[in-house]
């Protein structure tokens, strides 16, 4: 392990140079401001020092406070564990200390990096050195001056933006705005910087202290038109997290009292944001997305990844195309192939108009665009498939197609060749029955749009090699995925967990609750949209072959409900045809459609489950829990299975593939939140009520009785739990 050090080293030209060493990328552990506190001081005292350079090592200057201390603080609840630097240190010591400071910036320079570096009295970088403050991220603010440095160098606009949205800026752009006061290479930056440092000592440039401009805050009314167009902008795209308007609170303290108010009141709502539930359910999504990457008898048995230079996708629909997308913008050349030129040309031409659409949204340079393009090819046939090293399958969810399909491509493929399918519910068992290469047979799950969304499923069954695992791994993480190793069953972990949740919302309709109210109630949760305008997203038809497979793995705990059939039958799929729960037209949003509502009673009179024949009288709340708590009663069973490695995969899972609110920390963590004793009680009293897709299952039963939290880890001496 690297040594977490804090050096100095003083020239003959009278500059001290202070380095963070901390890798890989600098960050501020607790022992780095010490050490940064002693190294200032010993600077100060010095008669041969005239000024300062802090710098990073190894060509980062850091990336920010050590995440490690929140997630300590969380679990000890101790605040007196984050180091009070932003007064001591920052404004005290550097910043109003007697000798001038430059920082050399390359790399990355983020977060309590960054706050460190406006600390100084100017900034030199290197080219396209990244600046930003993400910590809202986080569930906090910049807790080190950020708040009041950052508007009044770079103008109130940008810097709330840059807060706001916790997007870096390169150093060209900061070099612009004035955050940055000059660019050379990274062989001049030192040399520069010390100039600059001793120009500064002797006079000869400005000393700037960054806490008492006030130039680009403009004047008081101004500020405060700027402050109060942010908070509603907050309002409608940050809802339920509390550190965006506290920011805000904070950069307007500061603009009316004065830059060191603004700092001692930024310190106090740090330490209030670093408590509160949101912050811990962001610092939780943070640490289990890092923990998805280790899995047991996987990734710690000594092998490597073997490169993957050619993937063939069977299918050019709307998974296909976005699959290919995903590998050929990563530099994969991809064999894409159709049943007959008409289906391949479209497929072909639903890549191009992907990546056309990145470069529309400068998501991407022509270059790269035009480089991306040229590594699609298109055949009929399977006679390209003798050199891939990979074939994923992402055709209908037809079983004995795929089977089909597995037992041509054995015959083709190189015996090294990874077959994989797209399938979203079926037994892999089943798809690969077949074939003699079980051990190469795996689930590559992706998620619609799959060139969009982050989460990549990759379904093992008993047989699957660790090799092929790995292998698929390293390719979700070239093309920008978050992998998440999970075990076959129907569903897998994701749509299994979150199977009862269109069908709670049918439960809730045919009780007499409206549609547009469960939608409502579950987006003022958190989720994009509600069940229903989900439906009407993803289409009719795939609700009822998925309702299907889960009826037919799972028939003691569906519930049936006539409302989808009444809907197509009336000529209704949603939003392919612009009818569904609401209505959708171009350019505009979709509005509920009062036509729907005869159906749904149609629906309830079919159902007849009203109590009393009246509608069910519900509140928000319970509105939300009769929606969700039937996917942690799911959640619970697929820990129990051990369908996943860890709790917290399910979590992630849950908020990259189903965008469950990431300020929540994923469906067990909020569940757990929640308290498993609540959730118990409230399925157990709707099962006697409303019938057995309520029921809790045994292993909630038994965390509420033992006041066991769900994401603790299963015992495992089960064999289905043991064989992950």
């Amino acid at each position: 392990m690297a040594e977490v050090k804090v050096t100095m080293e003083v020239g003959s030209d009278g500059v001290a140079v202070i380095t963070i060493s901390n890798p890989p990328v600098n960050a501020l552990a607790i022992q780095i401001f010490a050490g940064l506190k002693e190294k200032w001081n010993e600077a100060a005292k010095r008669n041969d020092v005239k000024a300062i350079v802090l710098t990073g090592h190894g060509g980062r200057f850091s990336g920010g406070f050590d995440i490690n201390v929140f997630q300590k603080v969380h679990t000890t609840g101790d605040i007196s564990l984050l180091p009070g630097v932003s007064v001591d240190l920052v404004v005290n010591t550097m910043e109003d200390g007697k000798k001038p400071a430059v920082a050399a910036v390359e790399g990355l320079c983020l977060g309590g990096g960054l706050e460190l570096a406006l600390g100084c009295h100017a900034r030199i970088a290197a080219p396209r050195a990244q600046l930003g403050l993400p910590e809202l991220s986080l569930g906090v603010l910049p807790g080190s001056g950020g708040t009041q440095r950052l508007p009044r160098l770079i103008g109130l606009s940008k810097a709330i933006e840059m807060m706001m949205t916790s997007k870096p800026i390169m150093s060209e752009e900061g070099k612009k705005l004035g955050l940055i006061d000059a660019i050379v290479p990274p062989t001049e930056l030192l040399k520069v910087a010390r100039q600059w440092a001793l120009d500064i000592a002797e006079r000869r440039k400005p000393w700037m202290r960054s806490l008492h401009r006030t130039d680009k805050i403009g004047s008081l009314s101004e500020a405060r038109e700027v402050l109060k167009s942010a908070r509603q902008q907050v309002k409608q795209t940050a809802r339920n997290m509390p550190q965006h308007l506290a920011c805000l609170d904070v950069i307007e303290e500061g603009i009316v009292h004065g830059g060191y108010n603004g700092v001692l009141k930024e310190a106090k709502v740090f330490e209030d944001l670093v408590l509160s539930d949101t912050s811990r359910g962001l610092v939780h999504v943070f640490f289990a997305q890092r923990a998805t990457s280790k899995v047991p008898n996987v990734t710690d048995i000594g092998l490597k990844p073997r490169p993957m230079k050619k993937v063939a996708i069977i299918g050019g629909g709307l998974m296909g195309s976005g699959i290919a997308t995903a590998l050929v913008l990563s530099n994969i050349f991809v064999i894409l192939k159709e049943i007959n030129p008409e289906y391949l040309q479209k497929g072909i031409k639903a890549v191009e108009a992907n990546i056309r659409g990145l470069v529309a949204r400068k998501k991407l340079q022509q270059d790269k665009a035009n480089k991306a393009l040229s590594i699609v090819k298109g055949v009929l046939d399977y006679s390209e498939f003798k050199d891939v090293d990979m074939v994923i399958e992402a055709v209908i969810e037809n079983f004995p197609l795929k089977q089909q399909i597995f037992s041509d491509i054995e015959k083709v493929c190189p015996s090294h060749c990874i077959l994989a399918t797209n399938t979203s519910t079926i037994d892999l068992n089943l798809i690969g029955e077949k074939t003699r290469s079980q051990d190469r047979i795996i689930g590559a799950h992706f998620f619609s749009p799959a060139h969009v969304m982050p989460l990549l499923e990759i379904v093992r069954t008993e047989k699957t090699s660790a090799q092929a695992i790995l292998d698929l791994m390293a390719v979700g993480k070239s093309i920008k995925k978050v992998p998440v190793v999970v075990r076959n069953c129907t569903g897998f972990a994701v749509n299994r967990t979150f199977f009862p949740y269109s069908q709670s919302a049918h439960t809730l309709a045919n009780l007499g609750v409206d549609v547009y109210r469960i939608d409502a109630q579950i987006t003022s949760f958190g989720l994009p949209i509600g069940p229903f305008q989900l439906q009407d997203l993803a289409g009719y038809g795939v609700a009822v072959a998925t309702g299907k497979e889960f009826a037919s793995a799972f028939p003691d705990r569906t519930f049936k409900s006539p409302l989808l059939d009444l809907l197509i039958k009336s000529g209704r799929n949603g939003k392919n045809n612009g009818k569904g729960y609401y209505i959708y037209k171009k350019g505009e949003k979709p509005k509920p459609d009062p036509s729907v509502l005869p159906i749904i009673e149609e629906s309830r009179r079919l159902t007849n489950i009203m109590p009393g024949g009246k509608p069910l009288s519900v509140t928000d709340q319970e509105i939300v829990e009769m929606i969700l708590f039937p996917v942690v009663n799911e959640a619970c069973r697929v820990l129990e299975d051990g369908v996943v490695v860890r709790a917290s995969d399910l979590d992630v899972a849950s908020v990259l593939g189903m965008s469950f609110p990431s300020y929540r920390g994923g469906i067990v963590f909020w569940a757990d939140t929640v308290g498993a004793g609540h959730i118990y009680k409230s399925l157990k009293k709707w099962s006697e009520l409303y019938g057995n897709f309520f029921k809790p299952s045994r292993f909630l039963e038994e965390r509420a009785a033992n006041g066991i939290p769900l994401s603790a880890p299963a015992s495992t001496s089960s064999s289905s739990r043991s064989r992950m």
